[in-house]
């Protein structure tokens, strides 16, 4: 455990009744650091009442936020001070050699020693997802931690992983994330035998490479999982599926193009709307309209992706996040602890590899 010293708001009032979920955030991680994490840390103990949250990083910027926001001594905001940051482009390797010291280090060291439930960070991906894997270690039966994240789609959303863990995935790593998804899924948004779909470039059974088609057959053969078959990149919006699967390479790129797109038509219809008065006044008319459509593909609505596979809850907010999209990451990462999501999966995993070795 590192020997960072820490500093209460309220520092009697930290074993108070009714706390029931304590998360680390890291206060440095990210494009704007506390000037986004202390906003949206401060909000979220409004909205959860059994909620505290322990702030990492250095502890006069951390108190700087606090301090204009005038933040309540209310025991439940806790400022846990460190010397170090993991930079944005910093090697994983490097992060974890040499910065012991660092908000993202020590705020999954307090998560590892049981001093809170889980951690939120907004900080460098692959630095995050080595320290993690490094601390808190993989659940027995995984072998890989995978990123899920949740992606917009008709009737709802699709929750798509991997998205960038892992580039090369054999068929079981593809069958452990299904089972991964399955459990979070419902374990955090109540969908009772979620849909499973594997991604492929056909939907046919002779589509795809010797990867998928093995992690079909294992899909097909575990029962306890509601797998649906292949599916195709535009299936993942079209609400085919709850949940696809697909190696961290093509997840990523495929994440990628559909915010890119996104961004694009974006661009074009402010481009439209503002060519000359006549699209102008189109455009007024259409406000409502729009503004409904803005809110139903805010990318801020979906931010924070789980890192699943791991043995405690750990959260990836997107790096660019502001205050509200970094809140929706700390709401995920309280019902991933609430419903004790890394306890469920190693339980479901187990039984599901036992019955699959059993029946080969």
């Amino acid at each position: 455990m590192t020997n960072a010293q820490s500093k209460d708001r309220g520092a009697d009032a930290v074993g108070a009744d009714g706390v029931t979920t304590t998360l680390t955030l890291d206060a440095m991680g990210g494009d704007y650091g506390p000037s986004v994490v202390v906003p949206a840390a401060v909000d979220a103990i409004k909205r959860h009442k059994d909620l505290r949250l322990i702030l990492v990083g250095r502890e006069s910027a951390i108190a700087e936020q606090l301090d204009k926001l005038q933040a309540p001594d209310s025991g439940r905001l806790i400022t846990r001070h460190c010397s170090q940051v993991v930079e944005m482009d910093e090697s994983p390797s490097i992060a974890l050699r040499n910065k012991r010291d660092s908000s993202m280090r020590v705020a999954l060291d307090m998560v590892k020693a049981g001093e809170a439930d889980g951690c939120v960070s907004a900080g460098n991906t692959g630095a995050l997802m080595a320290t993690a894997r490094y601390l808190l270690k993989t659940l027995p039966g995984i072998d890989r931690p995978a990123i899920m994240s949740t992606i917009p789609a008709k009737g709802g959303a699709t929750h798509m992983l991997d998205l960038g863990a892992n580039v090369d995935c054999k068929a079981e790593h593809l069958f452990q994330f299904a089972v991964m998804g399955s459990v979070a899924i419902e374990a955090v948004y109540g969908i009772e035998r979620p849909r499973v779909g594997l991604l492929n470039i056909g939907e046919e059974d002779i589509k795809g490479n010797d990867q998928v088609k093995k992690a079909a057959e294992m899909l097909s053969n575990a029962e306890e999982i509601n797998y649906t078959g292949y599916i195709e990149g535009d299936g993942v919006f079209s609400g085919e599926a709850d949940i696809v699967v697909c190696d961290g390479f093509v997840g990523n790129v495929s994440l990628k193009s559909s915010e890119g797109v996104a961004s694009l038509i974006s661009d074009y219809m402010r481009m439209e709307f503002h060519r000359n008065i006549l699209t102008r006044l189109a455009g007024l008319v259409a406000l409502p309209v729009l503004k409904s459509l803005r809110r139903r593909i805010d990318p801020r609505q979906y931010n924070g992706a789980s890192l699943l596979g791991l043995r405690a809850v750990a959260m990836k907010s997107h790096g660019s996040a502001d205050s509200f999209s970094f809140g929706r990451a700390i709401d995920t990462a309280v019902v991933e602890a609430e419903q004790n999501v890394p306890g469920l999966i190693g339980e479901r995993i187990g039984g599901l590899l036992g019955g699959f070795r059993r029946r080969r």
